[in-house]
């Protein structure tokens, strides 16, 4: 285990590289609360620091929940952090608020920070919540929360900025409506959210923690949806979750990228996934150690795992690393 925290759960988390540094953005929450389900309402972002991705130095929270009436009154969750021309630091998080304090009726959206130095963060106004012409909301009463979250920042070879979501379609059968959210932007600041890029039906209630990355030439998609949330012909061929790669063609967003053509990278085992480029150019992936073999929740950042593109065409670990 790479990282990890003796008090706390580590568990979801993103990276930026500023050239010299890696920053390992983390949520993490106390383990006093003694229940790890209950680490998503309590949860808050935290930062550590390496030069190899193996030895880290922990420097605590840099982003907490805000008031009582703000989108993330109840948690900070997961985001993605850029830089824009002007050499400043954007990150995109998840906000959180849980409107029972026992069941899961929780409404996400998405928040902004920035920052000169990836160290101090500042929150703007900056709120992007999920469109209802596209996307299920908690209102909708099919679903136990309103999914948009995660968010991952790109930019296309044009300037344009992409913001992909974990969502949920507003169509589709029952628990099958797991999507690829989608917004644009041309600065950063003024967000206009898009139609799905994917269709429901893929097989999956929800893809969490998306990544989109080009790794020796070839872009992948990378997400994670565990077995209890696989849906339609996966679920009912007994299909295993975890971490989950998608080639595609180009790195042009445009729908309707084919959700049900990606495979499995790793088991549950592993979860929340990132693609991240090593000093020697080498491309690995991080991930979030979630489960033993009995099911229980575990804890902590893995070491970093070779990735390599196997004759298929597909994505996996290297030898050197754990098979799916």
């Amino acid at each position: 285990m790479s990282f990890a925290l003796t008090d706390h759960w580590v568990w979801d988390f993103w990276h930026a590289d500023d050239g010299e540094t890696h920053h390992l953005y983390y949520l993490h929450a106390p383990r006093s609360l003694a229940d790890p389900g209950l680490r998503h309402r309590n949860a808050r972002i935290g930062l550590a620091t390496s030069d190899d991705l193996s030895t880290w130095v922990d420097h605590g929270v840099v982003l907490e929940p805000g008031g009582a009436a703000d989108f993330d009154s109840s948690a900070t969750w997961t985001g993605s952090v850029v830089q824009d021309d002007d050499g400043a630091w954007h990150m995109f998080y998840t906000g959180t608020r849980f409107l029972h304090p026992q069941r899961i009726t929780n409404v996400e959206s998405i928040g902004h920070a920035s920052s000169p130095d990836l160290f101090t963060w500042s929150k703007s106004a900056l709120h992007v919540p999920a469109d209802p012409r596209w996307y299920e909301t908690l209102g909708d009463d099919t679903w136990h929360e309103e999914a948009w979250r995660d968010p991952w920042i790109h930019r296309d070879s044009a300037g344009l900025w992409h913001m992909l979501v974990t969502a949920r379609a507003v169509v589709g059968a029952g628990r099958d409506r797991g999507v690829v959210g989608h917004a644009t932007s041309a600065d950063l600041r003024n967000w206009t959210v898009q139609p799905p890029l994917s269709e429901p039906g893929a097989g999956f209630a929800h893809l969490e923690v998306l990544q989109l990355v080009t790794i020796e030439d070839r872009p992948v998609l990378l997400f994670s949806c565990d077995t209890a949330h696989l849906a339609g012909e996966r679920e009912a061929e007994g299909v295993q979750g975890g971490i989950w790669a998608l080639p595609l063609a180009t790195d042009r967003l445009e729908h309707p990228l084919d959700i049900s053509s990606a495979t499995r990278l790793t088991s549950e085992e592993f979860y929340a996934g990132r693609a991240v480029r090593n000093r020697e150019g080498q491309w690995v992936l991080l991930a979030f150690e979630n489960v033993d073999a009995e099911g229980t929740f575990i804890s902590g950042i893995s070491d970093p795992l070779p990735l390599e593109w196997a004759p298929d065409g597909s994505l996996c670990l290297a030898p050197t690393g754990i098979h799916a």
